[in-house]
């Protein structure tokens, strides 16, 4: 058992790592040429929040926060 909390920490730890290379990689383009839409949101208790810098980008986080809020209303019955 303990060695799967590893193995599954160690995955985390490379992915977060991943995604931080590829931002910094993104980076070094052009930044005239890319064009990156954000969002990023959560609930703190009951309450979402959300950073966005895209119209479209904030109906998408919203509409995944409402499921997301449903499907946990429902598991936790």
């Amino acid at each position: 058992m303990e060695k799967l909390i590893l193995i599954g920490v160690s995955l985390i730890f490379i992915g977060v790592m991943l995604i931080f290379i590829g931002g910094l990689f993104s980076t070094l383009k052009a930044p005239e040429s890319s064009n990156i839409k954000i969002a990023a949101g959560g609930f703190i208790g009951p309450i979402p929040f959300g950073f966005f810098n895209d119209k479209r980008m904030f109906y998408v986080l919203i509409g995944l926060m409402i499921i997301s809020l449903f499907l946990w209303l429902f598991l936790n019955k």
